[in-house]
This record gives structure tokens, C-alpha cells and sequence, in this order.
């Protein structure tokens, strides 16, 4: 079975045998296009040569016939956007989550309490990311472009037309699109009203089981993949990654930071919030995902390495090592709560806790005592503290996690998965699985196909690493600094939007 992901910044292939042990692997990358502020698009022809790039390297790499071959089946990054032409021909690159452009028009469906009532039977937040609010931005901004457009799709359906001829969309990525209705299924027509679209311009929509087969000659002579060879639609990459960790019972909560981060945990059908701070995705039509995304991870990591330690960067380089194992030691030798200082993460803006597009981070609290030590380890914890206020939320609607399975980047670092369980004050399971979308597609690909009858099978699957348990004296200091840490957040947020906008008026 092969599991693929389709990801923001690269699209991985992992090939499993039916135990899930892996095979092979491979990783493809592309560019991210940012010519102006706001801005987050991908070539979707680069995408798709990276679907077809990975799927041949780990058929090569296993040594595989096409005849071994049981399924292929997907995961795909949500909120992204393409417009396609009468001739099916993209008119615009594809819009990411990460794109900020549509958030004047998301914070008008917030104030007007059209957002609310549309989130309401779609459970996905107003935010610039949907593409509810991102439609809404072009068909005021580029009318040219939206009176054009046949089809408005993502990025998963525009790699299954050119592979199969069709334009079908998955119940998981379509409750991430804001146009959804997750208790009936279907579209939702007050979204499409307010659009100013019809059905007929959207995907037909499947279920994540659904199957397709006779993938073009073209392609499949060039992979080596029969034309009987079933394709699994599969699910969003959040919901799968819940799935390849094995964070699909209740009160199992699935933590991920990668370059951006979520908190999740499964129920048995959909539920949302009353105050509108956390989606809910389908991962089948009868197991449904309550989470929040937040858009600032391990790029603030990234931040933190590339702006205050490139004295570090070079001797690293020299020595061959990672400049975040580096910056790790150095945050090692700093107590937990770095001696009182804090940093908000919103690098990048902000989806869960405070879907704030114009938030902005910010230390706090600093003095001379304060060194670049501890801002490393401030930034570390901040975007923990983040993701347990997230945590915070979702309790409110599915009760206490009885445990967290994390996965990510951030998983490497034996520092930081400590700090998740002081913070969380909770045991947290590092599962041995790498690539838990890659293998949460392969698994629900499996039980698409009859090859297992349950998705409980994945336990067996990922092994675990580690287990870390919380430490008495570190919990009892983040429990001093979260109360604060939450109100300067609460006390800062009325000026992000001034701050976001001088910014704007003054850059380069």
C-alpha cells in the first residue's frame, strides 16, 4: 500500500507492506510564492510533478511490480484553492492556507454574523485561510478571474482530474473549504449564495473511502501502475496524522508541530463550538476530528535560528551538525519558565486560539538578566503555551484527554516533548511512525480496499519511542506563567491590527 501526502511545502511517498512496516520513502519539495504581502501560493504543476516524482522513486526504491501494488491512497494539505478555466486549465496558482489576502472580507462574515451561522453547519472557522472567505476576496478583487472560472477546486482534486479525467472532492477536504455542510453532507447553499456560485462549479463530492481506478496511460506506463490499480481519495492531512498516531479513541489527543501545529481528538460525530475557535473535519463520515490549527510551529524555530543565532548557524555548518540540536542544548540550560520571560508566537498571524490574521508576536517581560538563551527557550515554550490554550477550548467540548500521542518535527527534540508534557501536565507518547499522514492514508486505504476491518489496526502499527511524564517542579512554574502569558495575549489584541496595518503601509 502506498500512502501519499500532499503537503504545504513538500509532497512525501511512503511505500508499507499490509503489517505497515515501511518500505520505502521519498520527499519531494517545491516553492512557496510570496511577492507580496499576504501572499502564499504554489504552482499546482509543481505539486503535481512531485506526486508523480515520489510515487515512481518509492516504486523504484521497493522493487515493486505493478501487480504488488494493493491501493494508492491520499493526503492533502486543506484550505488550498485553484481556479479552473472552461478549457480545465488553472487561471490562478494554488492559494494556500497560509494566504492572508481574503481577511478584510472573513472579518466582514465575522461582524455581520453571516460567518457565525455559516460555521454553524460547516465547523470551519471564519478565517482568510477557507476558501469561503478567499472566493468571497476574488470575486471582489480579480472579478475578471471569477467570472471565468468553471470549477473551483484544491489542490488533492486538481492532481485526481489530471490523473483521472474527473473533479470529485472528499468529504474530509470539503469540511475544510467553509462551503460544507458536515451535518447533511452536502453543500451548503447559504455559503454558495453568499459566493455567488453553484454546485455545479464545485467537485462531486465522495466519501474518503471511495475508490477510483484507470488512471491515464500516460502516467501509469510511467510509474509502472496498472490501470486496475484502485486510487483511495483518502483525507486531509490533520485528520489522517490523528489516524497514523493512533489518536482516534476518545480522550486520545493527537499534538503535531511541524512548520505550523494543531491540537485534535476524534468524536464520533460532528460537533462545534460555540464561540466558533475550532474546526471539525471528517476523517470518514463517521469518525469527525475537533481541533484548532495554529499557524505559528517550528517556522518560529526557524525564526529564532536564522535572526538571533548565526554565529551558531556557521559552527554548525563547520561541524556538520543541526543548528537545532544546538539551540536545544543552549535552551536546556535555562530553568522552565526562562526566568519570567515570555513570547506570543504569531510570527505569521494567527488561526487557533485567536484567529487574528493581524497578530503579531512580541517578548514580554524582558530584562538584562534575559540573554539569547532565554529567548530560545521563551519561543519554545510560547509555542507550547499556544497549543495548550487550543488544548483548553477542545476540553471544553469533549472533556480532559486521558493521554497525548505527538508527532512532528518538534518530536526529535527530547526538550521540547518534555516541555509539552509540563505544560499539558500530561503523560505524552512519542509513536515510533514517522510520517503518521502518509501512514494514516495507507491504513484508511486499507480498510477503503477490505484489506483490514477496522482502523484500530494502526496500534500495531507505529510502536512508541518514548513516553514522557510531566515534572512536578516544571508544571507548578507554567502554571504561575499561563495565567499571565494568556492576559497580556487578551490585552495585546486590540492593537495587533493597527500594528499589522502600519507594517504593511511601510514595507519595502
Amino acid at each position: 500500500m502506498i500512502g501519499v501526502d500532499i503537503g504545504t511545502t513538500s509532497t512525501k511517498s511512503v511505500l508499507y507492506d499490509m503489517k505497515g512496516k515501511v518500505i520505502a520513502y521519498a520527499n519531494t519539495g517545491y516553492q512557496l510564492y510570496q511577492d507580496i504581502p499576504d501572499m502564499a501560493e504554489e504552482d499546482p504543476e509543481d505539486i503535481f510533478d512531485a506526486v508523480i516524482e515520489v510515487l515512481g522513486q518509492v516504486i523504484r526504491k521497493g522493487k515493486v511490480q505493478s501487480s504488488e501494488i494493493k491501493g494508492i491512497s491520499f493526503s492533502s494539505a486543506m484550505h488550498s484553492l485553484i481556479l479552473m478555466d472552461q478549457n480545465d486549465q488553472p487561471l490562478t496558482r494554488a492559494i494556500t492556507w497560509a494566504d492572508n489576502r481574503a481577511a478584510k472580507y472573513s472579518d466582514e462574515l465575522k461582524n455581520n454574523g453571516i460567518g457565525a451561522q455559516i460555521y454553524a453547519k460547516t465547523g470551519t472557522p471564519i478565517h482568510p485561510m477557507a476558501p469561503l472567505s478567499k472566493i468571497i476576496w476574488l470575486r471582489n478583487e480579480k472579478p475578471e478571474l471569477f467570472k471565468q472560472t468553471k470549477k473551483f477546486i484544491d489542490i488533492k482534486t486538481y492532481v485526481f482530474f489530471r490523473l483521472f479525467g474527473v473533479y470529485k472532492m472528499e468529504y474530509s477536504i470539503a469540511s475544510a473549504t467553509g462551503m460544507f455542510n458536515i451535518f447533511e453532507l452536502k453543500w451548503d447553499q447559504q455559503a454558495l449564495e453568499l459566493l455567488h456560485i453553484s454546485e455545479d462549479q464545485l467537485p462531486d463530492l465522495v466519501e474518503p473511502t471511495d475508490t477510483i481506478k484507470g488512471i491515464n496511460l500516460k502516467y501509469g506506463d510511467l510509474l509502472n501502475i496498472s490501470p486496475e490499480t484502485p486510487f483511495v481519495f483518502g483525507a486531509s492531512d490533520g485528520t489522517l496524522s490523528n489516524l497514523g498516531v493512533n489518536a482516534i479513541d476518545p480522550g486520545v489527543v493527537a499534538v503535531t508541530i511541524g512548520t505550523s501545529g494543531a491540537v485534535r481528538v476524534v468524536v464520533d460525530k460532528p460537533v462545534v463550538d460555540p464561540d466558533g475557535k475550532l474546526f471539525c473535519y471528517a476523517l470518514t463520515k463517521d469518525k469527525w476530528v475537533v481541533g484548532g490549527p495554529v499557524n505559528n510551529g517550528g517556522i518560529v524555530f526557524r525564526w529564532v535560528k536564522d535572526q538571533l543565532f548565526a554565529p551558531e548557524r556557521i559552527t554548525a555548518e563547520q561541524m556538520q551538525v543541526s543548528t537545532y540540536d544546538i539551540l536545544t542544548q543552549i535552551a536546556e540550560k535555562i530553568p522552565a519558565g526562562s526566568d519570567g520571560l515570555l513570547f506570543h508566537p504569531y510570527l505569521g498571524g494567527e488561526r487557533a486560539p485567536i484567529w487574528n490574521a493581524y497578530a503579531r508576536g512580541s517578548f514580554f517581560g524582558l530584562t538584562r538578566k534575559h540573554t539569547r538563551a532565554h529567548m530560545v527557550r521563551a519561543a519554545l515554550e510560547g509555542i507550547v503555551y499556544n497549543l495548550y490554550v487550543v488544548m483548553l477550548t477542545i476540553e471544553k467540548l469533549t472533556g480532559k484527554p486521558k493521554s497525548i500521542q505527538a508527532t512532528g518535527g518538534f518530536a526529535r527534540s527530547s526538550l521540547w516533548r518534555q516541555m509539552l508534557a509540563d505544560i499539558f501536565e500530561q503523560d505524552v507518547t512519542i509513536p515510533e511512525s514517522f510520517e503518521s499522514s502518509c501512514l494514516g492514508a495507507a491504513v484508511l486505504g486499507m480498510y477503503a480496499l477490505g484489506y483490514v476491518d477496522d482502523l484500530s489496526v494502526v496500534k500495531d502499527m507505529i510502536g512508541v519511542t518514548d513516553i514522557h511524564h510531566p515534572n512536578t517542579d516544571n508544571f507548578e512554574v507554567y502554571r504561575e506563567l499561563l495565567p499571565i502569558w494568556i492576559r497580556v495575549s487578551e490585552r495585546l489584541e486590540p492593537e495587533y491590527k493597527e500594528i499589522a496595518e502600519f507594517q504593511k503601509k511601510h514595507s519595502n
